[in-house]
């Protein structure tokens, strides 16, 4: 190999290295490297994690305003009646569960024929009856925008309410009077028994076709298609 070969052999040698040496920089990634963060993402990150807090419910990571809210929410966590967007739904299960109780006991009764019992549906049945009445006139939300089919919902919804009403009503009645008047007749009990049946399956019914403008009509959370202040 003679000296000029020699020379060309160096100096290529020479660059080779030095392109080696500083891909890097001909690559666009100057002497960072891969996966490295800017001293701006840095910050960033710093300033991200001065902000986070624990969350003493799950466990993770909230930033400050995140927290603030948490701790708002918890606050409110016992709403008062003044939140509610109606008061309709605080009394109507007054109803739904009394009397459907009292018609079974008045059922069971039918055979024991028992004094006690018929006071326990008397005074299950006085409340309830107040208190059906009390949604379905004192307490009952007027409502706008529906769609057609939450309006026949609602209709079916309010046949049953007032359906409630007058089985009740009897039913009361006949309590009283099986109480009072004909307190040696089983018959008066069967009478207010077969009342105080259809009564529970009248607010059954209301309640059913209730849940289902909540949940599938969605009429009612959080004031939608109600009337305020009414």
């Amino acid at each position: 190999m003679n000296f000029k070969s020699l020379k060309y052999w160096f100096l290529t040698s020479f660059c080779l290295a030095l392109a080696l040496l500083n891909g890097p920089t001909l690559l666009g990634h100057g002497n960072e490297k891969h996966g490295k963060k800017t001293e701006t993402e840095q910050v960033d990150t710093l300033n991200t994690k001065a902000q986070e807090q624990v969350d003493p419910i799950t466990g993770g990571t909230v930033t400050e305003a995140e927290h603030a809210g948490h701790i708002a929410d918890k606050r409110k966590v016992h709403a008062s009646i003044s939140d509610f967007p109606h008061i309709h739904p605080l009394i109507v299960h007054f109803p739904i569960m009394l009397l459907m109780i009292a018609a079974a006991i008045q059922l069971v009764n039918i055979y024991f024929f028992r004094t006690e019992l018929n006071w326990v549906v008397t005074v299950l049945t006085v409340i309830g009856f107040i208190t059906a009445y009390a949604s379905t006139y004192w307490a009952h939300p007027h409502t706008s925008g529906l769609t057609e089919h939450a309006k026949l919902v609602l209709d079916q919804h309010d046949k049953y309410a007032y359906l409630t009403i007058y089985f009740s009503g009897a039913g009361l009645l006949a309590q009283v009077l099986s109480l009072l008047v004909f307190k040696k007749k089983r018959w008066g009990i069967v009478v207010a028994a077969l009342l105080l049946t259809g009564a529970g399956y009248s607010v059954a019914m209301t309640g059913h076709y209730g849940a289902q403008l909540v949940h599938i009509e969605g009429v009612g959370p959080q004031g939608k298609y109600l009337e305020h202040h009414h």
